[in-house]
Parts: C-alpha cells; structure tokens; sequence
C-alpha cells in the first residue's frame, strides 16, 4: 500500500488513527443524544423512548391514489409515511408537459400543484405519523 495516501481533496490520510490523534470537543464535536450537532442522534433516549419507525416509500398515480394507499398502510400498522414521486414531479415538469410524456404517474405519485399536495395528505394524521 502507497504511503502517501490522499483523499480526493488532498488532504493525507494516515495508515492509522487513534482517540489521541484528533483534537475533539466532545459538547462542539459530538454532543450528547438529542442535543445539537445531533451526531449521535436526535433523541436523548434513542430508541429506548421511541421505537424505530415503519414505513414503505409508495407513490403511484394521482394524489388521490396515492393517499387512499397511505390509508391502507396506515391501517396495516405503518407508522410513517415516504412519498415516492414520479421522474416529472421530481424533476419539476408539469404532467402535462410533452417532455413528461410516458412517465407521469409511473414510478411515483404525480404532484403539480399545492391542490395536489392538499389531495395526497386528505385525511392523513400528520400530527401522529412521521413524513
């Protein structure tokens, strides 16, 4: 192996690092559970206090599709809610563009306006499921 070793960047990078090597202010660099820079993460108990969460990333078709399956889910026991939207969506075409010819809807769910985003998160209880 080379010794001289660099990241892409330039800077060296050693064979071998200890704890001694690098100057670390724990409260600046690392901080505790739930408390900024949120390096170990963003509740002080983890997951002892709160359970992972479950969800599918779904997305198909219109909105209305869309929510009437995050229903479902919901119903099944999911517990948090990915929206997949569609290549166009994701994009920022319009469905009705020629260039999202063939994709609206197709992957994900079609979203072109805040009506839409009003139609896929109807009835959903956002207060109690994470997005």
């Amino acid at each position: 192996m080379a010794d001289d070793v660099r990241t892409p960047s330039g800077i060296p990078v050693p064979p071998v690092t200890r704890p001694a090597d690098g100057a670390v202010d724990y409260a600046r660099d690392l901080g505790d559970p739930g408390e900024f820079p949120y390096t170990r993460g963003v509740q002080a108990s983890m997951y002892r206090g709160r359970l992972w969460t479950m969800r599918q990333y779904a997305g198909f078709g219109t909105a209305a599709e869309t929510n009437a399956r995050f229903k479902h889910l919901l119903d099944a026991g999911q517990t948090g809610l990915s929206v997949a939207f569609d290549l166009p969506t994701q994009m920022g075409i319009d469905s009705d563009s020629p260039r999202a010819l063939g994709e609206v809807g197709r992957v994900g769910v079609a979203i072109d306006s805040v009506e839409d985003m009003h139609a896929l998160l109807e009835g959903l209880p956002l207060d109690r499921v994470s997005t």
